[in-house]
């Protein structure tokens, strides 16, 4: 089975510092289940290609009580193994370019953060119960432009159709251990196999390599499920533990049941902002967490601005969703999240099944993603978009302002985010690191002020800013809020 990588990154052979691997020669590799060779078929500053072949021996897996796939007396001898790539290639991946894989250079400790254009292409990928939307709908959410070409079953005979094989060509703009992690993951979830036993330890595995991409992706359950071949007590505590990993990392957001603020880290904050006096009367009140203001601060705000059909667009688990069912002003209400397990976790905190049928008829949850037009979102008069941005990829925004702006333009949108200059209150949080390992970025107001003036200006908007949570004079509120509001003329176009 044959891996290329291939990058036009000027100088284009830095790609073998990253790799760990001289592009001058021919590397053998010794393997449990046969030997990997890495070579060089192109080495120029202009372009750049490294090569992964890995020669499996059947025979040898056969003979192996490991390595033996069961099933007929000839099956381990004669299969797919040697031929298409499969769980070996990505244990090849792990074992010849583990220090890539980790994001680690010895010689040029800068270039593992760098965004690279790489292109993959894998000879032989089965796509085995999806054909060639599967890699599709695996690789494109994760940015990757995806080209799928099938193998007949035999050219001799077309009218047999196509096999479950592809070759298999990714394009994309990021980081090498990025693209060898999301390898390493999805080749076996395409296959559909594995050639080893699955046990405890591959929950961790999965979700050490699919940290921040795998928690967010809009197919986590079926590559959860698939990677760890449906094993489903190991499968439903790794989606628990993704959804886990959805929560903030940082004490400003603290779960539903959690009304009083009790973290140090907020407390201090809104003793050093300049506030009024606190009466004995306001004192005696439950201080509100972070997060629910944020949640109550967007309610308002829809509310006072008279929307009535209103989206929550990455509603998560419901939290948003229980507070706007309470206000008889809205008179439907959708919710939308990326990840199937988070719309089963708000179901059932919603006591959807238990609901009385005017109050259910009021609530619609599915499944969607903000960076794909979906017809679904169109025509509801306001929108809310929680604290959700910030887990996109900057080259996602473009996308995600077309979604919402362009093609479902609601009349209101109220868009909450994290104010980056407010991290320096938290003494839990070393400088330079994000409030949750998710993000991919955080903005100060400036930055989110030019971001929604821009596209409040370019999808015929206008654009006001309110603070969340106690205000400081230097720093600012720990989250802000763009409202946009559609013109009157723009929403009659």
């Amino acid at each position: 089975m044959l891996l290329t990588i291939t990058t036009t990154h000027f100088p284009a052979t830095d790609l073998g510092y990253l790799l760990h691997k001289n592009p001058a020669r021919v590397q053998t590799f010794d393997l449990n289940f046969g030997k990997a060779y890495v070579f060089y078929p192109e080495a120029t500053e202009e372009s750049c290609t490294a090569a992964l072949l890995l020669d499996v021996d059947p025979v040898g897996l056969s003979r192996s009580s490991s390595g033996a796939r069961g099933g007929q007396p000839l099956e381990p001898y004669v299969n797919d193994r040697p031929y298409a790539a499969s769980s070996f290639l990505s244990v090849a991946i792990s074992q010849v370019f583990g220090s890539a894989l980790g994001g680690r250079c010895k010689d040029r400790p800068e270039l593992p953060a760098q965004s690279l254009p790489l292109t993959v292409r894998i000879s032989a990928l089965p796509c085995r119960g999806g054909g060639a939307e599967l890699p599709e709908r695996l690789f494109a959410p994760l940015g990757y432009e995806v080209a799928a070409e099938p193998h007949p079953l035999d050219p001799a005979f077309p009218e047999w159709g196509d096999s479950a094989y592809f070759t298999v060509m990714l394009t994309g703009n990021l980081r090498l251990s990025d693209l060898l992690s999301h390898l390493y993951v999805l080749i076996p979830v395409l296959d559909n196999e594995k050639h080893y036993w699955v046990g405890d330890d591959e929950v961790d595995k999965l979700l050490r390599q699919g940290e921040g991409w795998l928690g967010a992706h809009p197919e986590r359950e079926l590559i959860v499920r698939r990677y760890l071949k449906y094993r489903h007590t190991l499968a439903d505590e790794a989606l628990a533990r993704l959804v886990g990993d959805d929560e903030p990392e940082v004490l400003d957001e603290p779960g539903d049941d959690t009304e009083i603020v009790s973290e140090e880290t907020i407390a201090s904050a809104s003793a050093a902002a300049e506030t009024p006096t606190m009466t004995e009367e306001s004192a005696a009140e439950p201080r509100i967490s972070l997060h629910n203001q944020r949640l109550e601060a967007v309610r308002d705000t829809l509310k006072a601005h008279g929307v009535r059909r209103v989206l929550d667009l990455g509603c998560g688990e419901g939290k948003l969703l229980r507070l706007l069912l309470k206000e008889s002003a809205f008179t439907e209400i959708c919710g939308m999240d990326v990840a199937h397990r988070s719309l089963q976790i708000a179901a059932d905190r919603l006591h959807l099944d238990g609901m009385s049928e005017r109050q259910r008829a009021r609530l619609t949850l599915f499944q969607g993603s903000l960076i794909y037009r979906d017809k679904r979102l169109e025509g509801y008069d306001g929108a809310a978009i929680v604290e959700v941005i910030e887990h996109l990829d900057p080259s996602r925004l473009e996308a995600f302002e077309r979604v919402v702006f362009e093609f479902a333009r609601p009349g209101v949108v109220a868009l909450t985010t994290p104010n980056a200059e407010y991290n320096v209150v938290y003494e839990t949080l070393s400088e330079g690191k994000m409030r949750h390992s998710d993000h991919r970025f955080e903005w100060t107001r400036e930055e989110f002020q030019s971001w929604a003036g821009a596209v409040a200006a370019r999808r015929g908007y206008t654009v006001t800013f309110a603070p969340i949570g106690p205000w400081d004079n230097a720093v600012g509120a720990p989250s802000q809020m763009a409202v946009f509001t559609l013109g009157a003329e723009a929403a009659t176009n």
